[in-house]
């Protein structure tokens, strides 16, 4: 028996369909790459905003600490650290607690038509942090401290007056006298893909330090 023949537009059919075929799998070997390099800074960016997140709530809680609790600074930090799971704040984080008050200044003889300038009269580091090697960053209130005390004070800062360095916050916010604490945390980000790259498209950089400042 001879076999049966496929009829001419069966075959035209089947050569086309697996033609087709054959093109969406070269389509999509080509194209999975740039899905996955498209898809894996969203891991990095989901872990940024919940170690910002963690970081936000940590100088929340201690300015609010710093203000109210007979606690010293660094018991503060201290306790504020065991809050961050999953934040490796020991080894890759530094807090900073700093006391700023609004000092009168360049007033007439009358005492009147003063300038308040926000000056830093206490300010602590944090001793159980930062321990990835280099250089801690440096507190935006005022990043001039050149000695530290075991307790984590800086321990080069004048009494309160003119010579106090000016605290980089709330510039004329604060009326003569009136004093404030800010809490600073920085968090050396780790991200998990950073330099790679196909071709031209590279990853995108976060960091290398996120930062969180409250006042209160």
């Amino acid at each position: 028996m001879r076999p049966a023949l496929i009829p001419r537009r069966t075959l035209q059919r089947r050569t086309r369909r697996d033609a087709e075929r054959g093109i969406a799998v070269i389509e999509f070997a080509i194209l999975l790459p740039i899905f996955v390099f498209l898809t894996l800074p969203l891991i990095d960016f989901a872990r940024a905003i919940q170690a910002n997140l963690i970081l936000v709530n940590l100088t929340r809680e201690g300015a609010s600490l710093a203000s109210r609790s007979p606690q010293t600074p660094q018991v503060i930090m201290n306790s504020l650290a065991q809050t961050t799971p999953p934040l490796d704040m020991g080894r890759r984080g530094m807090i900073y607690v700093s006391r700023v008050m609004g000092n009168a200044e360049n007033c007439n003889k009358a005492g009147t038509n003063c300038t308040v300038r926000n000056i830093v009269i206490e300010q602590y580091r944090w001793t159980g942090g930062w321990n990835i090697g280099g250089t801690a960053p440096a507190s935006k209130i005022y990043g001039g401290c050149s000695r530290w005390g075991n307790d984590g004070s800086c321990t080069g800062l004048p009494a309160a007056g003119t010579s106090s360095p000016t605290a980089n916050t709330m510039p004329g916010k604060l009326s003569d006298g009136q004093v404030i604490w800010v809490v600073e945390s920085y968090y050396s980000f780790n991200m998990f893909f950073q330099g790679l790259g196909i071709g031209a498209l590279s990853m995108p950089t976060l960091g290398p330090n996120l930062y969180s400042s409250t006042v209160f």
